[in-house]
């Protein structure tokens, strides 16, 4: 699911025209917003905000067309109706002048009220749900702003309905006013989700800064207590590898609605879990990875990020090459984290790592587009997959994290031990964190001095080529190695993806370099019978298991509704040769060096 020093500069750039400001002249005055919710049941929110004018004829006002931390132009305006505007004690026009933008004729007043209405119920952690229980609510889908780009703090005061008891958010608090918040600037606004209703709250602390376990939704059968409890040993684990606290305070938004997602923020985040994910041990320990990453973020893109994030264009797409680190580093690092808390076992940690590399290396892709590419390209592919996206694409998230294990390993060697990637990370934090921000070279350079070799051919190879990735030095470094294929079990393999639709077997995806690629299968398909006899959508596999690789077969499909035979040569099941084990013969050396990447 990033982005924030723009704030830093904008507050600093503010700071500087505050304080350069001559004797009686004042600071920017804020925008001020009132958050209604009239008709919680029907999904809006009423918005009423207060735009400082200035005297000028005319102000134009826009909303951003994209969240930081998810690349894709969303189009947020389309949820926006009713725009109307008062100036001086008088209705004045609002002309929509661009998609996003419109124009208010302030006949010279000192400020403009616009008032509109969202529709709000898109159960995602990008955009806003209001029902009559709660809202859930994301800055760039809810705030216009003021096109002219001043820094200026922005205010927000929630109304609730009756039965709603409270808010939560990692906004400033306005003393003395009740639900009422501010920020800085409109980077910190977007950056900070607003959950109001009747949330569970659990807080702790850690090195005197407050952290709020939030839940909205359905908590009831959600373990808050535990939740709370090993968040704190999450938070405690990322300090000892990324140094100290930065935040003021912490607050872990998640909402109980029994689907999946998260979002980084830079004092919070805001996920998404299913009622039952404390109930069962592999649930749960796939929400703490959700944590785990979304919280590693507050220093990893939040205050270490790629140049080419920040200041943000909230109206077009901002391209970067380095997702791979802004989101595969911290994959790498959740499951990491989880592991140095002590909440999953070393067998856990490297089931997860060996999911990461399978990932990698049975997407096809992997040999079409270089890992940097696919991030420069994010905004027309990540968040748009079809079927054939495996086989010319590879994610960065997965790619990223194991270039960061084999990255890690390097340094641990190059350096006898005394070095880790986490040494380079908070290197990289103090050089190019805040409102600086890192080119790829620089990335490079931070992560060759702390291992004091030249890295840059390894960052080449790794991440601008589609050449294999290099996993001898690690699994040797560390005493892995890959699971052996049993050469006595060989199963006969079709490579084609299916799902059952209505009771149907129909083909959802069909990988290069697999059999059911070179015979002509094609996604959509129908399969109904192998060799004259009927396939039920359930059966499949158990049909695929009387063959033996290399047998030819005739597949009956159906093809927009024209019965087509297929040959087929079945290939042989690859028996997932990715998965990763300690060595039998590892040494006492490689496995103290396994224990030191595990532990705090």
């Amino acid at each position: 699911m990033t982005r924030t020093p723009a704030r830093v500069l904008v507050a600093l750039l503010a700071a500087v025209m505050i304080t350069s400001m001559p004797i009686g002249a004042q600071a920017p005055e804020p925008i001020r917003y009132t958050l209604r919710f009239p008709a919680p049941q029907t999904h809006y929110v009423e918005v009423e905000a207060v735009y400082p004018a200035a005297g000028q004829q005319a102000v134009e006002i826009y909303m951003a067309v994209w969240t930081p931390g998810s690349y894709l132009v969303r189009e947020y305006e389309r949820h926006v109706e009713a725009v109307t505007a008062t100036a001086g004690g008088r209705a004045v026009a609002a002309e929509k002048v661009k998609k996003n933008r419109w124009r208010i004729n302030t006949g010279g007043a000192p400020s403009v009220t616009v008032r509109y209405r969202v529709y709000s119920r898109e159960m995602t952690v990008r955009n806003n749900w209001v029902e009559s229980g709660f809202a859930m609510l994301n800055g760039a889908p809810t705030f216009l702003t003021l096109a002219d780009k001043t820094p200026r703090p922005h205010e927000v005061r929630i109304e609730l309905p009756a039965g709603w008891k409270s808010t939560a958010t990692a906004l400033m608090p306005i003393a003395g006013t009740p639900n009422a918040y501010r920020a800085e600037d409109f980077d910190t606004l977007v950056d900070s989700p607003i959950i109001a209703g009747s949330p569970v709250t659990r807080e702790f602390t850690v090195d005197g800064k407050k952290h709020v376990l939030v839940l909205e939704g359905d908590p009831s059968l959600f373990d808050a207590d535990r939740a709370a409890a090993d968040a704190r040993k999450i938070v405690e684990a990322s300090r000892d590898a990324m140094g100290p606290l930065l935040y003021p305070h912490y607050y872990f938004l998640n909402m109980v609605v029994d689907t999946g997602g998260g979002l980084e923020h830079k004092n919070s985040f805001l996920t998404m879990s299913n009622r039952f994910t404390t109930r069962t041990h592999r649930s749960y320990l796939g929400w703490l990875g959700l944590l785990a990453h979304e919280y590693f973020h507050n220093w990893n893109v939040k205050r270490l990020r790629p140049v080419e994030l920040g200041p943000f264009d909230y109206e077009n797409e901002n391209y970067v090459k380095t997702l791979w680190v802004a989101e595969g580093f911290t994959d790498y690092y959740a499951d990491l984290l989880v592991r140095r808390a002590g909440l999953s076992t070393d067998a856990e940690y490297l089931d997860g790592l060996s999911n990461q590399i399978e990932a990698v290396q049975t997407t096809p892709g992997r040999l079409v587009s270089a890992v940097d590419m696919s991030s420069y390209d994010t905004w027309i592919k990540q968040y748009r997959p079809d079927e054939n996206t495996a086989n010319t694409a590879i994610n960065y998230y997965p790619k990223g994290a194991v270039i960061a294990f084999l990255l890690d390993a390097r340094i641990r060697q190059a350096t006898s031990g005394a070095k880790s990637l986490d040494d380079g990370m908070r290197l990289a934090l103090q050089r190019y964190g805040g409102d600086k921000g890192y080119t790829p070279a620089q990335f490079y350079q931070v992560m060759s001095e702390v291992a004091g070799i030249d890295l840059t051919a390894f960052f080449k190879t790794s991440v601008e080529t589609t050449d294999e990735l290099d996993y001898a030095p690690a699994l040797e470094y560390f005493g892995l190695r890959f699971r052996a294929v049993d050469p006595k079990v060989a199963r006969a393999f079709l490579g084609a993806v299916t799902r059952v639709d209505q009771g149907r077997l129909i083909v959802s995806g069909v990988r290069r370099g697999t059999a059911a690629y070179d015979a002509g299968l094609n996604v959509d398909d129908e399969i109904l019978a192998i060799d004259g006899v009927r396939v039920r959508p359930e059966g499949l596999a158990a049909r695929l298991e009387q063959y033996a690789p290399g047998a030819k077969v005739q597949m009956l499909v159906a093809r927009r509704d024209r019965l087509t035979p297929i040959d087929v040569t079945l290939g042989t099941d690859p028996q997932r040769p990715w998965r990763l084990e300690p060595r039998p013969d590892a040494t006492p050396e490689q496995k103290s060096r396994l224990t030191a990447l595990l532990s705090r």
